[in-house]
């Protein structure tokens, strides 16, 4: 058991250093800072996702290896156009690695992440893509999605992400948005920005909730 995980563990991380050197991230305007608390406006993007029973780190694990399985080329390949009719295609198609890996809870009160038994896991496209021009995913499990541009309140930390310590950043950010008479929309999100084998005190987390544009 304890091999087969950390086979596990060296397959994500060479999936994660693909492409590590110059990985994309969201887009967004940064419309007011308040020490580790940001309020950011994303643009749209089309994200990759599944949905996992289980807890947090269970789900996480068995959303990524679903996710990366279409990143890294279980998709159909697509049509080519005329008049080019003559170019070698191959039956599919790898995708930049992007972050973060973004995890809400499904089963929980709004603003809590513990204890939670169902997920949504899901990455961000790379922005050069439509869903038109994306592979269709091969897995029905994961499903291709186009996202308008949202507001969230954002909370930066550092370290390990046990459950009591997502919750903890959870009410942080939820106390802090109370306090600023910000309402919200939807549930948390936690991204993870590292891949696994990142010395905690290097790793960026953030918790994301979305709230009502002025």
């Amino acid at each position: 058991m304890n091999r087969l995980l950390t086979l596990t563990t060296l397959l994500f991380s060479l999936l994660w250093t693909g492409n590590l050197m110059a990985t994309e991230e969201p887009k967004f305007e940064s419309l007011r800072t308040e020490g580790k608390i940001e309020i950011r406006r994303y643009v749209p993007v089309i994200v990759a996702e599944t949905f996992v029973d289980g807890d947090m780190d269970m789900a996480t694990s068995r959303g990524f290896q679903l996710i990366a399985g279409y990143i890294f080329g279980k998709n159909e390949r697509i049509a080519m156009t005329a008049p080019v009719v003559a170019e070698a295609q191959s039956s599919a198609e790898k995708i930049a690695m992007t972050v973060p890996v973004s995890i809400e809870p499904q089963n929980a009160e709004d603003s809590t992440m513990a204890g939670a038994q169902r997920w949504r896991i899901h990455f961000v496209m790379p922005s050069q893509y439509t869903l038109a021009t994306l592979p269709k995913p091969l897995n029905p499990q994961v499903q291709l999605r186009e996202i308008p541009a949202k507001t969230f309140a954002t909370l930066t930390y550092s370290g390990s992400n046990s459950e009591s310590t997502v919750q903890e950043k959870t009410v942080e950010l939820f106390n802090w948005l109370k306090t600023q008479k910000i309402d919200t929309i939807g549930k948390p999100q936690l991204a993870r920005y590292n891949p696994p084998w990142t010395l905690p005190f290097l790793r960026r987390n953030e918790i994301l909730q979305e709230i009502k544009a002025n």
